[in-house]
């Protein structure tokens, strides 16, 4: 039954996410807001309400260690991933001048691998 309601609650979650996006779309069409602007706030809103939704029950109730640990959770992933994706689509060249005035602080063995 567990199985039954996980799979309904799937195909719900997935149906409601197509009728957000088309409606954002269709607030920036009707607005003449650039669809990227629309994806930056409105969809992004509603990608982080979730995490709004279990933050605020869980201070309500008094058990404020899931609401620090989703917050800290949800931005070590958020950044660890858009900087690991970023990083694997187009790596970021760094000129040694660069490492040279910017990290001086190196340990040995990494500084003689740049110098």
């Amino acid at each position: 039954m567990a199985y039954v309601l996980l799979l309904i609650g799937l195909i719900l979650l997935i149906k409601s996410a197509d009728y957000f996006i088309t409606g954002a779309s269709g607030i920036a069409k009707l607005l003449r807001i650039p669809p990227m602007l629309i994806g930056l706030t409105i969809v992004a809103f509603g990608t982080s309400s979730p995490e709004a939704a279990v933050s605020i029950n869980a201070s309500l109730k008094g058990v404020t260690g899931i609401t620090l640990g989703n917050v800290i959770g949800s931005n070590i992933i958020n950044i660890a991933f858009i900087i690991g994706l970023t990083a694997i689509i187009s790596p970021l060249r760094v000129e040694r001048e660069t490492i040279k005035k910017r990290f001086p602080l190196l340990s040995w063995p990494a500084l003689q691998y740049i110098y």
